[in-house]
């Protein structure tokens, strides 16, 4: 349970130099209180700890607009001023040094004009002249009248008031007068957009550098915000930690406006033409009208490499909708693209599933400037799709039951790059594919999982790869699928080397509705028809454990070890809601949480039973956070299928977590009650008739530990006796300290040895 300190401490962050000479990383093999940075030379295989001086310079890639066209200088905010680096002598300058806060800094395209962002404004740099020139006015607030009318009363009163008083009339008169003088002084100003009480950011000027677009976000002040009691603190206070909302909450609300920079005019565009954005879910009908636009989000807009043309990604607040439009900046309209609905949630692999966010690396133009591409689970699975603006030609460019993660096009523009589980769901690789689609080739020859960084020359591969029973390490490889990876790092301590961890059998399991449930299992050498087993439920919903990399929850993999050690088979699935296996998969928990994926579960201790000959009545069950749930459902709503359970961190009422994650699946309390009320585990606590241990830290911000305190009050008033609840004062949602982790994992192990053996 100590983690890095046992294992060995594991490379992370790795990323390319400028060049691509060097390879740059976080590791610690010296076991110091904080990783530290290292690189590796493809010149001379050396890695070294890089000195402080040039910890200053090796900055990490940032996006083409950083860079000079010739890509011999990078442009970068620290500390809230710009500075320019110089690529090939490995020198820096500071560009600005001001007590306004500069952010976004970007070369125009003759790279003598810096573009940044202060105060909420674009302004530019000449670097030859030292010249400013402020770009927009958006200011924070509402304009000013000469009298300010809160309702009807004081409307009439004031109207009196001039009527009535020669002088008052006069003087305003005159005040108006003067104020149309100045404006005519200062007609070559520009106007003033005022954006009132909300945020404004993500401030874009195009490529042709006639508009500026930006984001507006009106926040709900009304929503409730949660505390979470820390009793043991330094001060010997009790003191309250400002946590998240609960589900139910008011959403922000987002605006897309534009500024014409020549004709001095602002929009705001207006979403009331897309389809189907009117069409909202049946529950929510009883709030929403037929004549009432759904609430969205629309990201940031993409440009053509022209500047030409512009694209958006909208989503609705509710996630049902996601829409690829095309922007027209001269009238402030949207034209869809690509409508995707979903009855139940977007989402997938480079599609966001969170409302207010959109992945920003899935989407984006062709070199040909008339065709958009973005991913989408259309097909089922998560795959490129390809469209064109003007013929509304689309096109599917990767096909198959596996999902596609991070594409991007080549730096020749001829080819796509991504990681793909296309060999099967338990394996990720990096592949190679023609622009106009193709067969992917296979780059990447390790088993397990790949994540790869390619080098700027897009010669090299930065592997960062693991297997099943082999932790995260650095390859390098060049950028042919006939060459070898080479290994970089070697972390891995002597204690972690000197036993045999078990590579767990990949296996599928018979769903009682006819699907194939993926599963990881380990065997004792020596099992008996008498022998226990354990179900591992992983955590997070969307997450897969089922494959062939080392995992998340690796605590859990080497408890697994010691479990068959003493005897013990363990199954550890991929339940329904997981990730890694489609669209239907992932939603299939749609406003029934501890449903189908529960009856999975009961499945697979069917499977264990009836394939592996294990005794009915010795079958334990355990899982953190989600896993919690599930084991809490489990116990509560199938007694007679396992023996004992431990639920760590769990959720025990859904009503009371947060909104971006639970509305997606279960729609909002007020509106759903029935989702909510046979999702929660806290209503059939009346089922429990076999032990149950629950852990729980008494800091955790994320499911709180309250969910826990409810159900033990629960329980207290239904007269249940064979439950206990260790808490640890000091933790949070996922434990720090091993002393904790040994606390917990300890109590596990005697729950099973007492009840399964």
């Amino acid at each position: 349970m100590q983690g890095s300190d046992f294992i060995g401490h594991l490379p992370n962050n790795p990323f390319w130099s400028d060049d691509g000479s060097t390879i740059y990383f976080n590791w610690n093999p010296e076991k110091a209180e904080t990783d530290s940075l290292y690189s590796f030379s493809l010149i001379d295989k050396k890695i070294v700890k890089v000195s402080a001086e040039e910890r200053k310079l090796a900055l990490r890639p940032l996006g083409e607009d950083n860079y000079s066209e010739n890509r011999t200088k990078k442009i970068h905010a620290k500390d809230g001023d710009v500075f320019i680096q110089d690529l090939a002598n490995k020198s820096s300058f500071q560009v600005t040094n001001t007590n306004s806060n500069e952010s976004n800094p970007k070369f125009l395209n003759d790279n003598s004009t810096v573009l940044f962002t202060q105060d909420k404004n674009l302004f530019t740099l000449d670097l030859n002249s030292g010249s400013i020139d402020q770009i927009t006015n958006f200011k924070k607030g509402y304009k000013k009248s000469n009298v300010f009318i809160k309702n009807d009363q004081q409307q009439f009163l004031a109207e009196e008031e001039l009527e009535l008083m020669d002088f008052l009339k006069r003087k305003k008169e005159k005040k108006e007068n003067q104020k149309k003088v100045q404006e005519s002084q200062k007609s070559e100003d520009k106007d003033i957009f005022y954006f009132g009480d909300k945020d404004i950011y993500n401030i874009e000027l195009n490529p042709s550098q006639k508009f500026v677009t930006f984001q507006l976000e009106e926040r709900n002040e009304n929503n409730k915000r949660t505390y979470v009691p820390s009793y043991v603190t330094e001060s010997g206070y009790t003191k309250d930690l400002p946590a998240r909302s609960n589900v139910g909450r008011k959403d922000s609300e987002f605006e897309l406006g534009v500024y014409n920079i020549e004709n001095d005019t602002t929009l705001i565009f207006s979403t009331e033409n897309l389809p189907g954005i009117y069409n909202h879910p049946e529950f929510a009908k009883s709030e929403r009208s037929d004549t009432e636009v759904k609430q969205t989000y629309i990201s940031k807009p993409k440009w053509s490499k022209d500047g030409n043309q512009a694209i958006a990604i909208i989503q609705s607040s509710d996630n049902k909708d996601r829409w690829v439009v095309l922007l027209d900046c001269e009238k402030g309209t949207l034209k869809s693209l690509d409508h995707q609905h979903n009855n139940a949630w977007i989402g997938g692999p480079g599609i966001s599933q969170w409302y207010g966010y959109v992945p920003n690396s899935s989407w984006g133009w062709l070199p040909d400037n008339k065709t958009v591409w973005f991913q989408s689970q259309d097909s089922g699975w998560s795959h490129i799709y390809t469209l064109n603006v003007e013929s509304k030609k689309k096109k599917q460019l990767t096909k198959g039951k596996y999902e596609v993660f991070n594409p991007f096009i080549s730096k020749d523009k001829q080819h796509w790059y991504f990681t793909a589980s296309k060999e099967n769901t338990s394996e990720r690789h990096f592949y190679k594919m023609p622009i106009k689609g193709g067969k992917p080739i296979k780059i990447t020859k390790l088993e397990g999982n790949n994540e790869v960084k390619l080098s700027p020359d897009e010669k090299h591969l930065l592997i960062r790869h693991s297997f099943s029973n082999k932790p995260w390490e650095l390859f390098y490889q060049k950028n042919d699928p006939d060459a070898n990876a080479e290994q970089i790092t070697f972390s891995l301590n002597d204690d972690f080397k000197k036993y045999d961890w078990r590579i767990p059998e990949l296996v599928d399991i018979k769903s009682r509705d006819g699907k194939s449930i993926k599963a990881r299992l380990y065997k004792p050498e020596n099992k008996g028809n008498e022998s226990p087993a354990v179900v591992f439920v992983h955590g997070a919903g969307y997450l897969q454990n089922a494959h062939k990399w080392w995992s998340d929850y690796y605590r859990e993999y080497m408890f697994h070890n010691i479990l068959v050690d003493n005897g013990y088979t363990v199954l550890d699935i991929d339940y329904r809601g997981s990730a890694g296996y489609g669209s239907e998969w992932r939603t299939d928990i749609y406003r029934h949480m501890g449903g189908k994926d529960l009856n999975d579960h009961i499945d697979a201790a069917k499977y264990l039973v009836d394939e592996l000959n294990i005794d009915p009545d010795k079958i334990g069950i355990y899982g953190g956070s989600y896993g919690g749930f599930i084991v809490l459902m489990a116990l509560f709503n199938s007694p007679e299928t396992f023996a004992c359970g431990a639920a760590l961190r769990s959720v025990t009422d859904w009503s009371h977590y947060n909104h971006s994650y639970t509305s997606n699946r279960l729609n909002i309390p007020h509106l759903d009650s029935i989702a909510y009320r046979q999702s929660s585990p806290i209503y059939f606590a009346k089922g429990l008739e076999k032990p149950l241990l629950i852990c729980h830290g008494m800091i955790d911000v994320n499911v709180h530990y309250q969910d826990v305190v409810r159900l033990a009050q629960r329980f207290i008033e239904l007269g249940k006796e064979d439950w206990e609840l260790a808490v640890y004062p000091l933790e949070g949602h996922s434990f720090t300290e091993p002393e904790s982790w040994t606390d917990e994992y300890t109590r596990i192990f005697k729950l099973f040895e007492e009840h399964l053996k």
